[in-house]
């Protein structure tokens, strides 16, 4: 991949990763880290990464596993994470619903929280969910199926509140 292409790879992807990631990890200060992390490392792999070889699930994925280390550092040290390297600038306002629903996903179970991200986010297939996480296509439906109905009862639950 050449510079060309990783721009391109980036400005294409940069902002649907982020949304994906703030999905997952209900920060959206943590999500721009986190994926900005994942575009440096990719920039070192460039040459290595193609369009056939799906370079923003590898961005993806590494910003996953980012966002897993920085919260398992967090737990341990019982403090936030460092928020000194947040990107400057504005970001526009999330949504009244997105908001909604990224707290409603915070209260399910990691595994049916990130099937449902990657699947109706980041609209991957259930065959490259189960590729992306390492787990069987009957277990990301499972997870799809478990995640959607926890999901409904949450978001269900909260509109009788307002």
């Amino acid at each position: 991949m050449d510079e060309r292409e990783f721009d391109e790879l980036y400005d294409a992807s940069f902002r649907r990763l982020v949304a994906q990631l703030y999905a997952l990890t209900g920060s959206v200060h943590e999500a721009q880290d986190c994926v900005q992390e994942a575009f440096v490392r990719a920039w070192s792999h460039r040459h290595s990464l193609d369009r056939a070889s799906h370079p923003e699930a590898w961005v993806r994925t590494t910003a996953h596993r980012l966002a897993v280390s920085r919260w398992r550092r967090a737990v341990r040290a019982r403090r936030e994470p460092d928020r000194a390297l947040a990107a400057a600038g504005v970001s526009p306002a999330p949504t009244e619903t997105y908001v909604a629903l990224v707290a409603a996903l915070q209260t399910l179970p990691a595994d049916q929280r990130r099937a449902l991200v990657l699947h109706h986010i980041a609209d991957l297939s259930v065959a490259e969910v189960a590729r992306e996480v390492g787990a069987p296509e009957g277990t990301v439906k499972a997870r799809l199926s478990r995640g959607r109905a926890a999901l409904a009862a949450q978001l269900d639950e909260g509109s009788h509140h307002v």
